[in-house]
């Protein structure tokens, strides 16, 4: 009952937010509300078996780092020097597990710097998930700063690119790569 609250809550903020994923965080902040958008993307990883992630912190991925925080007993945080390096942990741990690997960057350079580590996951048939933080949807398209066609990038080298733009999709999206990521030849 209370999640249900939590995530009628959000959809309401979110109803107000026009920008995209960085804005609704925005929003979420202002209203001192700045864990429950990522709380919930916490909760949906957790869901799918999700007990250490591996990453960098940058600019548009702040505020997920920001709520892994409150998962930090249950979700171990890898943190490398760099998001290549993040991005080959991730793909060695599901080698190594036999568990999907999950690897965290932000946008732009951050995002690039992954593209070598998708592609030997994807070659050697590793399940692993990527997630990349991007600017917000009204600077896309405009050469912003840090904006970079990740999806755009990495499509010959993935099984499946998602790109998020409503928050009430981010459940299913997870799912479904998941699902993706650990079905077929990984």
């Amino acid at each position: 009952n209370m999640e249900i609250k939590r995530d009628s809550y959000l959809r309401k903020l979110i109803d107000r937010q026009h920008n995209g994923l960085v804005k609704v965080i925005t929003g979420i902040r202002r209203c001192g509300k700045s864990y429950l958008l990522f709380e919930l993307f916490y909760k949906y990883l957790k869901e799918q078996g999700v007990d250490t992630v591996f990453g960098y912190p940058g600019g548009t991925v702040l505020n997920i780092y920001d709520a892994l925080y409150e998962y930090k007993d249950e979700i171990n945080h890898v943190l490398t020097a760099h998001e290549q390096g993040a991005a080959h942990a991730a793909d060695g741990y599901s080698r190594a597990t036999g568990k999907v690997g999950v690897c965290i960057a932000t946008s732009g350079p951050g995002a690039t710097n992954l593209v070598t580590a998708i592609a030997t996951a994807y070659m050697d048939s590793s399940p692993v998930v990527f997630i990349t933080g991007n600017v917000p949807q009204s600077l896309m398209g405009t050469d912003s700063f840090q904006e970079a066609d990740i999806s755009g990038m990495t499509m010959p080298i993935t099984k499946h690119n998602f790109f998020v733009s409503k928050i009430e999709d981010l459940a299913d999206t997870i799912r479904e790569a998941f699902s993706i990521a650990k079905s077929g030849r990984p």
